[in-house]
């Protein structure tokens, strides 16, 4: 066997075997305890503090606008879509006030015309000619967007 390939075997047998040195000792007791998982992983996530807020939370406070919203067409869009994260208004409701959509381009992320979605359940509009200039909230109430 040539020396440079007896040196190549001795190169690759030490990093293999500095390899497993390193699974061994940096591997955590708990890997592979539900597959190939950490299962202290679910212990350590249930502990983190909630940053979601779902419908239900808002509908505590904002019941009136709450049973507007759920016959309306958003009634399956979470209030945080528009609102933004709601954790923080619900621990300091008057501190952490919750955002309203004031800009034009913000309804126009789901509503301007665009082929590709399904025209029956998003009404769409020629974002260029529909109210130029106009802020959305001026004539649509999003919570009654009938009306």
């Amino acid at each position: 066997m040539p020396l440079q390939v007896k040196r190549l075997l001795l190169v690759f047998g030490f990093f293999i075997g500095s390899m497993i040195v390193l699974i061994h000792f940096l591997t955590p007791d708990s890997f592979y305890q539900f597959g190939h998982y950490r299962g202290k992983a679910l212990d350590e996530i249930s502990n983190h503090e909630a940053k979601y807020v779902d419908v239900k939370s808002c509908a505590m406070c904002h019941d009136s606008i709450a049973a507007v919203k759920d016959s309306s067409f958003h009634k399956s869009i979470n209030c945080e879509t528009c609102h933004g994260p709601g954790y923080k208004h619900i621990e300091d409701p008057e501190k952490n006030k919750m955002d309203k959509p004031q800009d034009r381009e913000f309804c126009i992320i789901c509503h301007a015309k665009n082929p590709a979605r399904p025209q029956k359940e998003i009404k769409q509009i020629d974002a260029v000619e529909h109210n130029k200039g106009e802020v959305c909230i001026t004539c649509h109430n999003p919570h009654k967007p009938w009306e």
